[in-house]
């Protein structure tokens, strides 16, 4: 018997939306086979079984959100008797709030009317009191305010959909099984735009999609009054003739609080080289029709970066270090990271797993392909943690000079500046000097003060240039 919990989707990922079980309970379950779908922030994906056996209790529904971490299935041993089912949500909470009306009637205080409420939420003969009767059922399964579809929405749909005020049913679904998707909610949003938001006063997207305790519902029934007015939440965007006001997104403030724990954990310098990538284009400009034709993307300056940072890591192995406690733990491996920004709306960092064991060919496929997959939230979880060495390429929007922000446990990242053409000091064949126009860039790097000082930090950056502009490159393509 083996309890199965969310695992971990990302280095900042806290909770995720299960949107569908591939087993029903009694179900035989292969080790790595698919079992449930997940959907965060970050990613959306198929999470395999980690052992063979029968699937004996399912804990978390289609459509519920959990933290990372909480018990959401149990395998069993193969034929392994079946859990009893947890009672439904109505019956449960008409018997907490029925079983005290002996001592509610006992009090001085004149006796509230909730019983018909209860009775008609729990579906007895009572008959139902307006407005606060709706079931819990009901209550349960509203993914939004503004719309009775019970439709299956992410964490990152449901606030879109909420932010923009759309219509959960005016949207189609090009999703697993019609699942709505962060692209659909866009996609409408620049088609038609966003409408104002109305919700109840007090009452957030989080809170109308719990299922109201039975202390709640009774205390909603005591009252006799309609609904509460209704009015815009504070965290929608507010906009002004001077100004527009648009509260953080989650991503947003999880990428911050752990990039100020980076910064308080870790004493950050900071380090630069300035590169000059004439040899490596003498190369990449021989090979890259060949290369776009053969390999269906185009050849850029990353992989031969990667691949420099790989072989540098050989001859400084601190770099690839991560810090537990007072002891820096060095990995004989490169599991190497590269940052993909998702369209300005965030970060992920996929890894190149045992980066040291590819030539520059098959890293620069695997950059490729996990960046791709990053943009359209097709990784899996392992493909987004782990991780010995960063690369944050930020040369890619145009950056001359970044200083980028450990990624925890880390002890170093490297920023991958903007490449330009500009005048250098060129040595000619006879050994004389001349000016002459070549692509150069700077690498970036912080790093961690407790693992490593200064000159060790320099001369892994020069080891990276030295690669960069004396090896041959041809003999890796």
């Amino acid at each position: 018997m083996a309890d199965i919990t969310l695992p971990q989707l990302g280095e900042t990922v806290t909770e995720g939306t299960i949107t569908r079980w591939f087993k029903k309970v009694g179900d035989a379950v292969a080790a790595d086979e698919p079992l449930f779908e997940v959907s965060t922030d970050k990613v959306d994906t198929e999470v395999p079984s980690p052992i063979s056996g029968t699937l004996t209790e399912i804990r978390v529904k289609e459509g519920d959100t959990v933290a990372v971490g909480t018990v959401i299935a149990v395998v069993g041993a193969a034929n392994a008797a079946l859990a009893a089912t947890a009672p439904p949500a109505a019956p449960v909470v008409a018997h907490a709030a029925t079983a005290p009306p002996a001592a509610t009637a006992s009090q001085s205080a004149p006796p509230a009317p909730p019983a018909p409420v209860v009775a008609a939420t729990a579906s007895q003969s009572a008959p139902p009191v307006p407005v606060v009767a709706a079931s819990v059922a009901t209550a349960a399964r509203a993914p939004m305010p503004t719309s009775t579809s019970n439709k299956l929405l992410s964490p990152v749909v449901r606030r879109l959909v909420a932010d923009h005020g759309i219509d959960v049913n005016s949207l189609v679904g090009t999703g697993p099984g019609g699942r709505i998707t962060r692209e659909d909610v866009l996609d409408f949003i620049d088609k038609n735009g966003s409408a104002p938001k109305v919700m109840p006063a007090n009452k957030p997207l989080e809170s109308v999609v719990q299922v109201p305790s039975a202390p709640a519902l009774a205390a909603t029934a005591a009252q006799s009054a309609p609904t509460a007015a209704v009015a815009p939440p504070a965290k929608f965007t507010q906009s002004s003739e001077r100004e527009t006001v648009t509260p953080l997104s989650k991503i947003r403030k999880l990428t911050g609080a752990h990039m100020i724990m980076s910064q308080k954990v870790s004493p950050h310098a900071f380090s630069v080289v300035e590169v000059d990538y004439a040899n490596v284009d003498a190369t990449r400009n021989a090979v890259k029709d060949q290369w776009k034709q053969s390999e269906g993307f185009t050849l850029t300056y990353l992989p031969f970066i990667a691949r420099a940072i790989v072989d540098a890591l050989a001859e400084f192995p601190n770099l690839n270090a991560s810090i537990e406690g007072d002891n820096l733990i060095v990995h004989n491996y490169v599991d190497l990271g590269v940052a993909v920004d998702l369209q300005f709306q965030g970060l992920l960092v996929p890894v190149v797993r045992s980066a040291d064991s590819k030539r520059l060919r098959a890293i620069a496929r695997e950059i490729f392909d996990l960046a791709t997959r990053a943009r359209s939230r097709k990784l899996t979880p392992d493909e987004i943690q782990g991780g010995t060495f960063t690369i944050s390429n930020n040369g890619s929007a145009g950056s001359v000079l970044t200083m980028p922000i450990i990624n925890q446990p880390q002890v170093a990242i490297l920023s991958t500046d903007a490449i330009v053409r500009k005048p250098v000091v060129a040595q000619l064949s006879d050994g004389s000097e001349s000016i002459a126009i070549h692509p150069v860039g700077n690498l970036a790097m912080s790093w961690d003060h407790r693992a490593f000082d200064g000159a060790y930090a320099a001369g892994f950056l020069a080891k990276i240039k030295q690669v960069l502009e004396t090896q041959d490159w041809s003999a890796e393509i």
